[in-house]
């Protein structure tokens, strides 16, 4: 066999015994939970519809007991399904208050499973999380509070890194798994017998830890860039779960590392660092404890740093591959929205857009009226309000067969449909029309920002086209929609002169400032080779061009914005202005038009549907 194809065996048998372990703690994962749901809280499980999800939700199912619920929230869900409230219907009928439960009190003892969190709607997860914080659900209209005790599961479907489950609930959820590698044959469990299951929910209650084990969870922690509270407490309710489970009444360190491989582990900010404990003095011996009482054992030092070095490198075999590359692309992405095409910054309004809920106001002050919530809001009080004199009633409609008012509202009961809606996208393009630019590919980044206006005149979003060269920078476009003008602008813009990138780069700032203004979101994008030799002040020289130029880039640190490296070969001052920007860096040696054009609209997501 050739030293090729012993790789490939070689490499086809890491992953197969990779996949074998993320399914074993993904198993074991699933018996803690249904061991002690409301205690972990839940797991968030990144996994594509599939066989090795099925199997996964078929064994948290079969671990559970036979009468816990198990509840799917469907998407988009409205508050009183979820948190139950006053049934209307009902009420109406009987003449009283009657409430309904919710779908969260339904599932109490058991799980909900929360299908696409990575598009759940931060008041939803807000509302998922005050659940889970205090046990019970408290309904927003009517009727009392409601035991809750539950786990849930998050299905977290999103395609890519950026997106996620709203972070109120991942820092509830002790428990983060990963089974996108996880083929179909591996996801083979079996299921523990119910018997056992009983007694270890029994054993739970009396399970014990020693200081040093919690101390050591918190050290790890601490190493790992974990800044939640929550995560060393969740890790140790998972420890203390895997010990009920393995008949045990303390805590030991196989317990411990099982617990920081699910719940510290997928938390970790930082890669930890290994490092020899400091030499101290020796402590002088205790003191003798008193005759009338036992000794009691205590950790000393050099244990806790023992067990917290064991869990670090429990941390360090589960920690996800990537983990820097994402952090660093985590950092220069920070502060700056996705704002491409569609997708665009919300904003909340009373006319248009998405429904989000509702408030109390007057119809007359332009919101439009939302008649439902409005009955809902009325209802409760119709009996009350039915005994009072007519007078005090001046919004009921008369009832011509009964001679008294049918139904009772009040200017309280009012309940306006609160809606957001996308801002506008304005994609502003700063194109480098120097002599050294010209040199190389201006006629390529001219093509390549027409083939880009047409999928903004698409997608209906505004363009702006602004031009430095020389001593000056110069607006082309004004934001518009006219895709004839931007390529009018583009056919007659000349090539030659200095670099004057500082210029160009606070004309881009000014207008995204603009837009920003006039609630719209700008997304910049600045094709230059880099080569900075003009200031701000006119004046040539490269080291002040390049200081000017990193300066003016700063000031566009929060906007969503893209480098292209026009230059031949990737330019380092490229890429200092892409980070000083807070923005992605793309550098094109040799490209065409087209692939110029493709590989800016995979970055920015302009042809997301």
């Amino acid at each position: 066999m050739s030293k090729a194809a012993d790789a490939a065996t070689g490499a086809a048998a890491s992953a197969g015994e990779l996949a074998a372990a993320i399914w074993a703690d993904a198993a074991t994962a699933a018996v803690l939970l249904a061991l002690d749901p409301d205690g972990i809280g839940g797991v968030v499980l990144r996994a594509r519809a599939g066989p090795a999800r099925e199997a996964w939700l078929a064994l948290l199912r079969a671990c559970l007991p036979p009468d816990a619920p198990v509840r799917r929230m469907p998407t988009g869900i409205a508050d009183a399904r979820l948190l139950g409230g006053l049934d209307l219907a009902a009420t109406l009928g009987a003449g009283r208050p009657i409430a309904e439960r919710g779908l969260l009190a339904e599932a109490d003892g058991g799980i909900v499973i929360v299908p696409m969190a990575e598009r759940l709607p931060a008041g939803t997860a807000a509302r998922l999380a005050q659940v889970l914080d205090a046990g019970e659900v408290f309904a927003p209209r009517g009727g009392d509070a409601a035991r809750a005790r539950l786990g849930v599961v998050a299905l977290d479907e999103a395609a890519d890194d950026e997106e996620s489950p709203p972070s109120a609930l991942l820092d509830r959820l002790a428990i983060h798994l990963d089974l996108d590698i996880v083929p179909p044959r591996v996801a083979v469990a079996e299921v523990p017998p119910q018997a056992l299951m009983a007694d270890a929910r029994l054993r739970l209650a009396a399970v014990a830890a020693d200081d040093d084990a919690t101390e050591a969870l918190c050290a790890t922690a601490l190493a790992l860039g974990i800044d939640s509270l929550r995560a060393p407490l969740l890790a140790r309710r998972v420890a203390f779960a895997s010990a009920a489970f393995e008949g045990r009444d303390r805590v030991g360190a196989d317990d411990l590392a099982l617990a920081t491989r699910l719940v510290l582990a997928p938390r970790a900010t930082r890669l930890p660092q290994s490092a020899e404990p400091e030499q101290e003095a020796e402590p002088p011996p205790p003191p003798p404890p008193p005759p009338d009482e036992t000794p009691t054992e205590a950790a000393t030092p050099e244990e806790t740093q023992a067990l917290a070095d064991v869990l670090l490198e429990a941390a360090r075999a589960a920690l996800p591959k990537g983990l820097l590359e994402r952090l660093q692309a985590a950092a220069l992405a920070r502060g700056a929205a996705r704002t491409a095409g569609r997708a665009g910054e919300q904003r909340a309004g009373d006319v248009r857009g998405r429904p989000i809920g509702t408030r109390t106001g007057d119809p007359r002050d332009g919101g439009k009226l939302n008649l439902i919530e409005t009955l809902r809001a009325a209802a409760p009080w119709q009996k009350l309000r039915a005994s009072a004199p007519a007078a005090s009633a001046p919004l009921a409609q008369p009832d011509a067969v009964a001679g008294r008012p049918r139904l009772h509202i009040r200017k309280a009961d009012f309940r306006l449909t609160r809606h957001v809606q996308r801002r506008e996208t304005t994609t502003i393009f700063g194109v480098d029309a120097s002599g050294s630019s010209a040199l190389n590919r201006l006629a390529e980044a001219k093509g390549a920002v027409e083939l880009l206006l047409a999928d903004c005149y698409v997608r209906r979003d505004r363009v702006a086209v602004v031009a430095f060269r020389g001593r000056a920078a110069e607006i082309l476009l004004p934001p518009t929609r006219a895709l004839a003008r931007a390529r009018r602008s583009l056919a007659g813009l000349p090539g030659g002169g200095g670099t004057p990138l500082a210029l160009g780069i606070d004309a881009l700032v000014a207008l995204a400032m603009a837009e920003r203004r006039a609630q719209r979101t700008p997304t910049v994008v600045l094709l230059t080779d880099g080569r900075a030799n003009i200031a701000r002040d006119g004046s040539g020289g490269r080291p002040k061009a390049e200081a000017d130029s990193l300066a003016a880039a700063k000031l566009l640190f929060g906007f969503s914005a893209l480098v292209v490296d026009t230059s031949p070969r990737p330019h380092p001052f490229a890429r200092q202005i892409a980070t000083a920007m807070g923005g992605r860096y793309l550098p094109l040696p040799y490209a065409r038009a087209e692939s110029l054009s493709a590989a800016v609209r995979a970055t920015l997501d302009l042809n997301k549907p």
